[in-house]
């Protein structure tokens, strides 16, 4: 493929920072392309600046992404790459998700200087999490805890922890990874005791909706099983109207040609929490994700499903 400038739109987190080398070293293995021919441009989005409130407060999904899109609809970039968990099920309109990468551990990584695993946690033991889910699943597991805001990228919530702020927190296996930070992981916390957030681990490429050159350079990058699992979880989300301002968890699998979706919804305090499961043909995964909501809007306390989108 002849030579081109493409430009890459990412946050300037380190993480996002890795996520984005990651594609350009992808893009350019895939087309043996040089370096130069990919230029990635920092774009500060709402929820990197806002840093003095939770994300819950300042309106949802959506907060890291905005900024990235708008790039992308007036032509600055020709591909933002994104944590899909950060992404909104519905996108401004002339975008699409063009690709997604081969999906990274999803699990959450349980974290502390003092502790073994979560369960070793003592009684009204202080975690942090600027999480409402992650909060809310310990909460239900553990309604003793004391949990407190955890806000910033990933060293500042490592060096909070350091500092004594919390005892424990909670951060994705996945970016601690792409970090090259496992190190830093206590103890990785299973699927069936902390169900991740819907796409944890798998990270999104998104392109103007026409954009044919764009869309067949990063064709090569999409992997077909990842595309699949995480078209069930947002649908999932997109059906139980998720957002930042309700604990909603969603992760599907396929093995043996078959695939298992669970879903869970709880209320902010963890007192309640619905679980549902589902097991069919990766091809109607999308049908897999809303069914399983269905099932759980028809069970679940009204209570915790008042509409929270902003």
């Amino acid at each position: 493929m002849q030579a081109t400038r493409i430009r890459i739109g990412t946050r300037g987190s380190p993480l996002a920072l890795a996520q984005a080398h990651e594609v350009r070293a992808r893009l350019m293995a895939a087309h043996d392309l040089p370096e130069s021919a990919i230029e990635i441009t920092v774009i500060k989005t709402t929820g990197d600046r806002v840093l003095d409130r939770p994300l819950s407060e300042a309106g949802g999904k959506g907060l890291f992404t905005k900024e990235i899109e708008e790039a992308l609809l007036s032509n600055e970039v020709d591909l933002g790459v994104h944590s899909m968990k950060d992404m909104q099920t519905v996108l401004p309109e002339g975008l699409i998700i063009g690709a997604v990468l081969p999906r990274e551990d999803p699990r959450d990584a349980f974290i502390s200087l003092q502790h073994a695993d979560f369960s070793s946690l003592p009684l009204n033991a202080v975690v942090g999490t600027s999480s409402l889910r992650r909060k809310a699943q310990a909460l239900h597991t553990r309604p003793d805890l004391r949990v407190v805001e955890f806000r910033g990228n990933v060293q500042t919530r490592l060096r909070k922890l350091a500092e004594g702020v919390a005892e424990a927190t909670f951060l994705a296996v996945a970016g601690l990874k792409r970090l090259g930070m496992e190190d830093r992981i206590t103890a990785p916390v299973a699927t069936e005791h902390m169900l991740p957030a819907v796409a944890q681990g798998v990270i999104a490429l998104e392109v103007r909706e026409g954009d044919e050159a764009t869309a067949a350079l990063i064709a090569p990058l999409n992997d077909p099983q990842t595309a699949l699992a995480a078209s069930a979880e947002r649908a999932f989300l997109a059906r139980m109207e998720g957002s930042c301002r309700t604990p909603i968890a969603g992760h599907a699998v396929i093995n043996s040609g078959e695939m298992f979706f669970r879903g869970q919804i709880l209320s902010v305090d963890g007192k309640m929490s619905y679980e549902v499961s589902r097991m069919g043909s990766p091809n109607d995964a999308v049908d897999l994700g809303l069914d399983a909501a269905d099932e759980i809007l028809s069970k679940a306390d009204p209570a915790i499903l008042v509409r929270t989108n902003v």
